[in-house]
């Protein structure tokens, strides 16, 4: 099965080889401590992290901790309630 990434709306491909994927991740990440130069980006800090967080279960959960509260946020500035489930807000 081939590993990919969603991010945002988009799907991207990953290397099929786990070695491959986690030196892509340090490389992204190491790239993005230089985001000061030109071409290089802190943008490449959390690619990076996304790459790794395919194989390695700590980055994964906070992956996932990451999504949950983005998630939670974007529901109590929109004014639902997020444990009262689908529907209108609950009084």
């Amino acid at each position: 099965m081939a590993h990919k990434v969603r991010l945002f709306n988009s799907h991207w491909h990953l290397p099929k080889s786990k070695p491959l994927r986690i030196g892509l991740g340090i490389v992204l990440i190491g790239c993005g401590l230089l985001g000061f130069l030109p071409v290089l980006g802190f943008w490449m800090i959390p690619l990076g992290f996304l790459v790794l967080s395919v194989d390695l279960p700590a980055v994964r959960r906070w992956r996932r901790q990451l999504t949950v509260w983005w998630y939670r946020k974007k529901d109590d500035e929109t004014g639902r309630d997020v444990d009262a489930g689908p529907g209108p807000k609950a009084k």
